[in-house]
């Protein structure tokens, strides 16, 4: 199965979770894209004492998952792309949309 996620938050938990799922999916051998749009362009730098953010985002990217971040969200915030921020178009964002057999939007 070929799944897309759209995450929306900067919510330390509700991104946590998102990648773990992510993660899951990859383990079982589906396809998984996930889209940075809005606040969750801040994933990455996301710290908390009980949850890793940016643990299991480098999980996912280290198994393969494709991960996008909306260029013009990353631009209103002042953030640079990087390993856990690639650069992606609404178009990229589309594609996540049209690509996929499913769709979960977390915000």
């Amino acid at each position: 199965m070929d799944i897309g996620i759209i995450l929306e938050t900067n919510d330390p938990e509700r991104v946590w979770n998102a990648f773990r799922l992510a993660n899951t999916a990859l383990d079982a051998d589906h396809s998984v894209e996930v889209f940075l749009l809005g606040d969750g362009v801040d994933a990455p730098d996301l710290e908390h004492e009980k949850f890793n953010p940016h643990g299991v985002m480098l999980k996912y990217t280290q198994n393969g998952g494709t991960l996008l971040a909306c260029g013009t969200c990353l631009d209103s915030r002042d953030l640079e792309t990087d390993e856990l921020r690639p650069r992606a178009t609404m178009a990229d964002c589309l594609g996540v949309v049209e690509d996929a057999d499913e769709v979960l939007t977390i915000g």
